[in-house]
């Protein structure tokens, strides 16, 4: 039998009503809290990775200054105040934007510490780059497309891309070669064939008045060429022979006031082109404009050629150059100044030998007088001489010198 006692301990009356529950709200409350203080550790270790993981990245990754964005392969290094190009630039970079700098200088070897050999394109326009040397853009392999506009450039050397040359398609220099010394550079570049896989040149914007002879020589791929908003008066010594890829040509906004027949014989010759822009020019319709007209009547090439008007001279301003005729410009047959000189040279030589036969003419019929002339000049001349004779001998003689002085007193 069990005592007594414990019979009502273990019997004894229910516990309060809200006991039970008020204990289950406990243990609630601290499973919550629990569950609570569990997520705010995992949000701090995730955010700890996070900073961790970035903080290791930042300084080796992407250099102080750019924006780097590795999914997308770009690197944005824009009005960063940098006067040299970064050291440490990702390997993976493919997109280089290197724009709106105090950068001065491209020197040797600029990229070749980096081993960037997937960078294809590469932007550094809107700097104040004055100066590219040799072997500047040696060092990337994969580069396809660089943009240099918007740069003061004073030297472009010939050697940039190194001696092997360099796989680049397309090349900008929008506004950098006002100096002649880039504008040569670059023209001994191309004419050494180290861009032969350009595909795309655009040389807008620079204020050139004339282009090196041969400059363009070496480009077998060329496709599109843009030399608009310049100040081009003529493309007498510019050759496009060799240029069978070329499909655009923009010579608009220029001061081209004709184009000779060479020139359009040239473009005739080359079987891509199909684009050519000459809006916004100063044309002369005069004589010697006969054979662009011709030639625009029977092209289809020209982008908007019904929109071209003369611009000089002042009878012919505003005229559609299609629309100009044979009796508007009031020319000859033209004589080229070889034949006109040849004709000349003839004329004159009849002329003498007219001279000549006439003087014969008088020879002849005043033979006798002129042999009676003849002889009476030979009469003078020899009794002439015979008085000298005579007073050289006088002289000579001391005898006959007294002898003359005395007959003389």
């Amino acid at each position: 039998m069990r005592p007594e006692g414990k019979v009502p301990s273990r019997a004894g009356p229910p516990p309060p009503a809200g006991v039970g529950t008020g204990a289950g709200a406990g243990a609630g409350a601290m499973s919550g809290r629990e569950a609570e203080r569990g997520g705010a550790l995992c949000l701090g270790l995730l955010l700890h990775v996070l900073l961790g993981c970035g903080s290791a990245q930042q300084p080796g990754g992407c250099p102080a200054g750019c924006e780097c964005s590795e999914a997308a392969k770009t690197v944005k290094c824009v009005n960063g105040n940098l006067t040299e190009v970064p050291p440490d630039l990702p390997p993976y970079v493919r997109n280089l934007f290197i724009t709106g700098n105090p950068l001065r200088r491209l020197p040797a070897g600029a990229f070749a510490a980096q081993r960037l050999a997937e960078l294809g394109a590469l932007n550094l326009s809107g700097n104040h780059l004055r100066v590219v040397e040799a072997g500047a853009l040696s060092a990337l392999p994969s580069l396809r497309q660089l943009d240099l506009s918007g740069n003061p450039l004073a030297s472009l050397s010939p050697q940039a891309f190194g001696q092997g040359g360099s796989p680049l398609e397309e090349l900008a220099l929008r506004g950098a070669l006002r100096d002649r010394g880039a504008l040569l550079g670059l023209a001994a570049l191309l004419q050494a064939g180290a861009l032969r896989n350009l595909s795309r040149l655009e040389l807008a914007d620079n204020g050139l008045l004339l282009l090196p002879a041969g400059m363009f020589g070496a480009l077998p791929a060329l496709r599109h060429l843009d030399l608009s908003n310049n100040s081009l008066v003529g493309l007498r010594n510019v050759s496009f022979q060799g240029l069978g890829q070329l499909q655009s040509l923009n010579l608009s906004d220029n001061s081209l006031g004709v184009l000779r027949n060479g020139t359009l014989a040239q473009w005739r010759g080359l079987p891509a082109l199909r684009r050519i822009g000459f809006g916004h020019n100063a044309w002369v319709c005069d004589c010697a404009i006969e054979d662009l007209v011709a030639w625009l009547k029977e092209s289809d090439q020209v982008e908007g050629k019904e929109a071209l008007t003369c611009a000089h001279p002042e009878k012919m301003q505003g005229k559609a150059l299609l629309k100009i005729n044979a009796s508007d410009l009031n020319c000859s047959v033209p004589v080229d100044l070889p034949s006109q000189l040849q004709t000349s040279y003839v004329f004159l030589g009849i002329v003498l030998a007219l001279i000549g036969a006439i003087f014969l003419l008088v020879l002849y019929l005043n033979r006798k007088g002129i042999k009676k002339w003849m002889h009476n000049i030979r009469d003078a001349c020899r009794d002439h001489m015979e008085g000298y004779h005579y007073r050289y001998e006088i002289n000579a003689d001391p005898r006959l010198t007294n002898l003359s002085s005395n007959s003389d007193v």
